[in-house]
C-alpha cells in the first residue's frame, strides 16, 4: 500500500522491534512485554509514534500496528492535530483466529539480513534465506502460544477501537481471508470509494 501510495510506512512494532534489537532505552522497556506477547505501555508507543509522524511531511503515512488501545487513538487524535495531519480511514483486517495463529507462527525472520518469509513459501520448510542464504528463524513472539496471548490482548485491550473508528465515521473493514493480492484488491477499492 505504501508503494502504491507513495504515503511512509510507520510500523510501531518494527521500530519496538528495531530498538530492542539495538538495546535502546525504549528497546529495554519495550523487550519483556513483547516476548510475552502482551502489549507495550502506551506512553512508549505513544511517543514513538509522534516522533516518526514529525518526520512525514507532505506524503502521507500509513500507521502499522499502532493505535491499540483507545487511549492510544485519542493520544494519537491530539498529536494528528498538533503536527496537522489529517486521519482518512482506518482499515481492520478480518481472519478467523486459527488462521491468525497459523499465519503468525509461521513466520520466520533471517538471522543474518533480516529478510522476512513464510514456512507456506518455503519449499520443503528449508530453513535458509533465499536472500543471503543465512538461518531462518522464528522470532519469540511468533511462537503459538504468544500468538494466543496476543489475540486475548486484543480482544481485551484492542477490539474495542473497532467501535471507535465507527463511531468517528473511519472504518473500513476487510474480509483478509485468501490470496494476499485479492486481499490487498480489496482494501484499494474499498478506499477508493
Amino acid at each position: 500500500m505504501s508503494e502504491k501510495s507513495g504515503a511512509a510506512h510507520i510500523s510501531t512494532g518494527d521500530i519496538l522491534r528495531e530498538a530492542v534489537a539495538k538495546g535502546t532505552e525504549v528497546g529495554k522497556q519495550a523487550r519483556g512485554y513483547m516476548e510475552r506477547g502482551e502489549l507495550v505501555p502506551d506512553r512508549v508507543v505513544i511517543e514513538i509514534a509522534k516522533q516518526k509522524l514529525a518526520e512525514v511531511g507532505g506524503s502521507g503515512y500509513i500507521l502499522d500496528g499502532f493505535p491499540r488501545t483507545v487511549p492510544q487513538a485519542e493520544a494519537l487524535d491530539g498529536a494528528l492535530a498538533e503536527l496537522d495531519l489529517p486521519l482518512d480511514a482506518v482499515v481492520s483486517l478480518r481472519v478467523p483466529e486459527e488462521e491468525l495463529v497459523r499465519r503468525l507462527s509461521g513466520r520466520r525472520v533471517c538471522v543474518g539480513c533480516g529478510a522476512p518469509s513464510h514456512i507456506d513459501a518455503m519449499p520443503n520448510n528449508e530453513d535458509a534465506c533465499r536472500a543471503c542464504g543465512g538461518e531462518m528463524t522464528q522470532r519469540s513472539d511468533d511462537r503459538p502460544e504468544a500468538v494466543r496471548n496476543r489475540l486475548r490482548v486484543y480482544e481485551e485491550q484492542t477490539a474495542p477501537l473497532i467501535d471507535y473508528y465507527r463511531k468517528h465515521g473511519l472504518l473500513t473493514e476487510i474480509d483478509a481471508v485468501g490470496p494476499v493480492e485479492q486481499v490487498f484488491q480489496r482494501i484499494v477499492d474499498n478506499l477508493q470509494t
